[in-house]
This record gives C-alpha cells, sequence and structure tokens, in this order.
C-alpha cells in the first residue's frame, strides 16, 4: 500500500484546500505548491515549498511553465520497483512524488461568459492534464486527487493506514482523472471546432461525456439492456438532477415519459397539472383553485389511458392531490415537492414513484437552451431545443372572424400541449383544459378523428372548442372534421399550398383561425 511522503498541490478550485493540505502536513507528508495556491497555503499557515525552489526553475510566462519539469513528472511517473526507474531517479536526484491534487483553469466557466478567442487560449490548462495524466498512469504509486469532495475519504483511509493510499482507491481516483481530462479536451475542442466555421454551434466534431447515473433491470423491453447517463452539472430542472423520494427504480420508459412530463408541466405558471402515456399527453389542465381540481380535470380527459401514467404538477403536492392520485395505478409523479401528508399517502401505494424537482414552478423561464440529441446508425443526429413561443396576442388571424378573448385563451393552452404531442398531432382544448388529443398518425385528418373520438368516449362536448394542430392542415378536411365536431376557432402553423382552401373551408363555418408561422414536428 503506497506510503504518501510527498505531495504536489496546485489548484484552481481552493475550496477546502487549506484544511486539507494541514492534516496532510499533519501526517508527515511534505508539501510542494505553485503559485496562487502556495501564496494561500502560507498565509493560512502552512509549510510549504515553492515550486520553482524544488526544480530550481522560475516559474515564468505568466505561469505558463512551472510544472514542466523533469523533477516534477519524473516523481510521479516513476515505477517505484523499477530498478532502471530508481538509478534514473538517484543520478538525476529525482525525489517520489506520491501524491498531485490539482484541478484545471475553468476553460468552461471562461466560454460560457462569451470570452475572446485569446481569452479562451489563456484558459487551456498545459501543465495540469499533464501532471493529472502523468500521476493518473502511474497509479500504483501515486494519488491523484482532482475534486475537493475527494478530500475527506482520503484524509480518513489515511489516518487508518498510517499515512497511506490503497491501490484500489488509487485505481479510482485515476478512473476519474482521466474521465475529467477527456472532458475538460472535449470542450476545448467543441469550442474550436465551432470558431470561424459555418453554423459554429455545431462544431466541425463533437464530442460529449455523461456519467452513469443507474444500471436498469432492462430497456424499453426486457429483452434489452440499459442504463441511464447523466450530464455534469446541469443547472436547470431535469430528470437527471430529480430526487426520487419513494419508490422501485426508474425504468427506462419511466425516464423517456417523465422528461416530456417535464418538459410539458414547464410550460405553465398558473397551477397545472399534466398526465403522459407513452410520451404523449393525454389529459393536461390549469384551475384556479386547487391543484387537486387541475388533477381531476385532467384525468377526466383520458381515464382509460391515465392508468399507468406519468403525472407532472406545478405545485407542491397537498393531501388532496395525493389522494387523487391514489386512487388511480400512477407510475410515476413529478412535482416541485410534497407536504408531509401527501407524502405519507402516496408512500402507501407501492408501485408509485415519487420525483421532487425543484424550480418547477418558475416554468418556461427556467428552461435553458441545451442540444437535443437522437442516435442513428452510424451517426447522430443535434439540434437545439425546441423552446420556440409565438405570441398569439400577435399571430396573424387569417380568417374574416377574429378569435374572442375566451377563444384566445383556449387557443393558447392548446398550442402549448399540440408542442409535445408526438406528429401528426391534433389537439381539442377549451379553456384551461384538453379534451381530445390526436397522436402520431399518418395523416392529420386521422389525427383530428382520433382527439374527437377520444373526447366523445371521455363523454367531453367539443361544442365550441378549438383545436391546435403541429404542422398545416394541407387539405380542408381536417377543418371540416373540426368544424363537424363543434370546434369554433383553430391554431396551426399555415404554409401549405392549399392555405387558401382551407382559410375558406374555416370561413365557411364562421371559424376563427391563427397561422402562428411556427411549426412543433415531434417524432
Amino acid at each position: 500500500m503506497p506510503k504518501i511522503n510527498r505531495a504536489l498541490v496546485s489548484v484552481t478550485d481552493k475550496t477546502g484546500v487549506t484544511q486539507f493540505v494541514k492534516e496532510l502536513a499533519a501526517l508527515g507528508v511534505e508539501i510542494i505548491s505553485t503559485g496562487g495556491t502556495a501564496k494561500v497555503l502560507k498565509e493560512n499557515g502552512v509549510g510549504v515549498i515553492d515550486i520553482s525552489e524544488y526544480t530550481g526553475f522560475p516559474e515564468m510566462m505568466d505561469g505558463r511553465l512551472k510544472t514542466l519539469h523533469p523533477l516534477v513528472h519524473g516523481g510521479m511517473l516513476a515505477i517505484r520497483d523499477n530498478t532502471e526507474h530508481l538509478e534514473a531517479m538517484k543520478k538525476h536526484g529525482i525525489k517520489p512524488i506520491d501524491m498531485l491534487v490539482v484541478n484545471l483553469y475553468r476553460f468552461e466557466d471562461t466560454i460560457a461568459k462569451g470570452a475572446s478567442l485569446d481569452e479562451a487560449i489563456e484558459n487551456i490548462d498545459i501543465g495540469g492534464p499533464a501532471m493529472v495524466r502523468a500521476a493518473s498512469k502511474n497509479y500504483k504509486y501515486v494519488s491523484v486527487v482532482t475534486d475537493p469532495a475527494q478530500y475527506a475519504g482520503i484524509i480518513e483511509e489515511m489516518k487508518q493506514t498510517g499515512g497511506s493510499v490503497s491501490e484500489k482507491t488509487n485505481f479510482g481516483l485515476a478512473r476519474d482523472a482521466f474521465s475529467l481530462t477527456a472532458r475538460y479536451d472535449a470542450a476545448i475542442s467543441n469550442h474550436l471546432q465551432g470558431i470561424g466555421v459555418e453554423e459554429g454551434r455545431f462544431p466541425l466534431t463533437y464530442t460529449v461525456q455523461y456519467r452513469r447515473s443507474q444500471i436498469m433491470r432492462y430497456g424499453e423491453n426486457p429483452h434489452q439492456k440499459a442504463a441511464f447517463y447523466s450530464e455534469w452539472a446541469l443547472d436547470q430542472p431535469s430528470i437527471s438532477n430529480a430526487e426520487q423520494l419513494w419508490g422501485k427504480e426508474l425504468s427506462y420508459n419511466n425516464i423517456m415519459d417523465a422528461d416530456t412530463a417535464l418538459d410539458l408541466i414547464m410550460e405553465f405558471t398558473d397551477p397545472a397539472c399534466v398526465i403522459l402515456k407513452h410520451s404523449n399527453p393525454c389529459g393536461a389542465a390549469l384551475s384556479k383553485g386547487s391543484l387537486a381540481e387541475a388533477y381531476h380535470k385532467a384525468f377526466a380527459v383520458d381515464t382509460v389511458s391515465a392508468f399507468g401514467g406519468i403525472v407532472g404538477l406545478n405545485r407542491i403536492v397537498d393531501a388532496d392531490t395525493a389522494r387523487a392520485i391514489g386512487e388511480v395505478f400512477t407510475e410515476v409523479v413529478i412535482a416541485p415537492d410534497y407536504s408531509l401528508e401527501a407524502l405519507s399517502i402516496l408512500e402507501a401505494k407501492k408501485n408509485v414513484r415519487l420525483l421532487k424537482v425543484p424550480g418547477i414552478s418558475q416554468g418556461a423561464a427556467a428552461k435553458k437552451q441545451l442540444m437535443s440529441s437522437r442516435r442513428v446508425t452510424g451517426g447522430i443526429l443535434l439540434q437545439e431545443r425546441d423552446l420556440g413561443e409565438v405570441d398569439l396576442a400577435d399571430a396573424k388571424v387569417v380568417t374574416r372572424r377574429r378569435p374572442t378573448p375566451e377563444e384566445m385563451e383556449a387557443l393558447k393552452f392548446a398550442w402549448k400541449i399540440v408542442k409535445y404531442v408526438k406528429s401528426n398531432a391534433v389537439v381539442y382544448a377549451t379553456k384551461g383544459q384538453i379534451l381530445g388529443v390526436g397522436a402520431g398518425q399518418m395523416s392529420r385528418v386521422d389525427s383530428s378523428r382520433l382527439a374527437v373520438e377520444k373526447a366523445l368516449n371521455a363523454g367531453l362536448s367539443l361544442k365550441g372548442s378549438v383545436v391546435a394542430s403541429d404542422a398545416f392542415f394541407p387539405f380542408r378536411d381536417g377543418i371540416e372534421e373540426a368544424a363537424g365536431a363543434g370546434a369554433t376557432a383553430v391554431v396551426q402553423p399555415g404554409g401549405s399550398v392549399r392555405d387558401q382552401e382551407v382559410i375558406d373551408a374555416a370561413n365557411e363555418h364562421d371559424m376563427a383561425m391563427i397561422f402562428t408561422g411556427m411549426r412543433h414536428f415531434r417524432h
């Protein structure tokens, strides 16, 4: 088990480093340090050897050159039981360095602030990654510490072993360290590959790293193995950083559905409930009264599909809402939080999974533009998230009749919902409640018919409803279907070569229709 006699400390993130190094020193470890780190340690009463004193070579070139030296790299790379290595160390006065404590220049933080190319280049760490790789390669003899979260565990182990760190621990540290340098190099590559090229937000090469969060029982189907990977340091509400308060591990399909449910519920700031099945909304409603009322209205849209569904809520779940949810088999509930009484009620249901996602109630304001990817055989499709919004109050009214204020509120609601329905998508709604959803059909008129059928099966009247379509109605038959069902207003992107025929159909039925100019396909 390698004993730690000498450590080199050079960190950008100074969190906890003073206490960590004090404890190392108390265990008899000699401390070598660089630049700003050495200054902080000395100011806090820690005795250190400056890197320039150790190597006999001054730090220079604005700190660009300080650790790239044989006394440093030789001290970390030397195999301790290799005769040739030991002779070389003796001949050249190289001392073993048993621990490297380092983290890298904040390149990602720098470019996130909109740094110039020159500033970005200056924040590319050279010596840090070189040392990390050297120490990690020689993990059998050297501990490489790259995260303040590792400090406490290392000190605890050293106290228990008389100043040593096990090879097993060192391997884990090295594995994490190589992931760090890979992630760091990926950030640099992605940034530089997007400079001076057409559509620079899509770099010429694209490299990304995720960390494994969960091994799953299976994937979409029991014969498929699967795992869930999460992004690093995601700073917005997501399933990957949700806190699971109750229930079995999330399945592959749970995560797929819950992701859509979370995205949809965050469209609303008023108390709202959405219910999804197979990543399609089968119920959604708003309420000025209570969250429980929003749930009951959403559930009433399709009581059959809601069985085994995903429920998304944008307020703290209270006891009344919990009792209502508990009456139906529900796979997952997503909410900003739960009252103690609500938790007690829902925890009596062994098959439900409860996710706490702070930030939901902030609505769409909490969403940030991230790249959305989809794997295809031999490649990957990369696009921006669909965060496009249209203020319907300013959108183009193409019919003789304008929407009434009540119709406009219903159109706004329906337009938010249809964005999350698989194409071809048609949604019927009234103000604050969807009535019928047609999803994933090969023709738009079939989607419209399916939505009508869903509403009628639920005993919901479509008289005076509005209809939203994710893409243009290519023929007038979709409008005829909507009018026959009782709809009085339509929102759609427009853009068909037969737009005038569709407008004429709407005018013939005294319907109001808005063109948004924005499509929301969802495949």
